[in-house]
């Protein structure tokens, strides 16, 4: 090695800082989440914890965006899923028509493509939910705990990306240039 030569790192810092930001954000957000649902709620967080990361960004205004648009498709999803429910009881026929229905919703009257596809998953999640049971008002109330869980996870990413943008400012590319 010589005088002039430095260890070359695998990345630079300023580049990937927001790499480092988000993987601390999702390790915090995941942590919370796992212990409420897991241990306070006592059920099991996976939904939670994939909407959470789903929702989370390293930036604050990009989480923001993503909390809204993956919220209001859940909410269609949700209220197609159980509209369908509803109407048809737990029934195989019935998953293939909500799941078009609300992609068809979700793309044409609603209009938020970032995070169309949360509208059907979450249908799917609250008729497998009578399905699963045999039973609609059981699937009701699992497809409406499964939502409520999808949605503490997305709160809970959005929560921990602002405080983390309070605790641990990341500078904007132009901040980077100097003057």
């Amino acid at each position: 090695m010589t005088g002039n030569s430095r260890m070359q790192w695998p990345f630079s810092l300023p580049s990937d800082i927001l790499g480092i930001r988000f993987a601390v954000n999702v390790f915090i957000a995941t942590a919370i989440v796992w212990y409420a649902l897991a241990h306070i709620a006592d059920t099991n967080p996976i939904w939670a914890i994939a909407s959470m990361v789903a929702a989370s960004d390293p930036q604050v205004t990009e989480a923001a965006r993503m909390f809204r648009a993956r919220l209001i498709n859940v909410l269609v999803g949700a209220a197609v899923g159980l509209l369908f429910l509803l109407v048809s009881g737990p029934a195989e026929w019935a998953l293939p028509f909500a799941l078009a229905a609300t992609v068809l919703l979700s793309s044409y009257v609603v209009h938020i493509q970032t995070m169309w596809r949360q509208a059907p998953i979450t249908a799917a999640i609250v008729i497998a939910g009578g399905l699963s049971t045999h039973s609609r008002l059981t699937g009701l109330e699992h497809g409406l705990h499964k939502v409520g869980e999808v949605l503490f996870g997305c709160v809970v990413g959005l929560l921990v990306t602002w405080a983390m943008s309070k605790i641990w400012p990341i500078r904007q590319p132009a901040d980077l240039r100097g003057p």
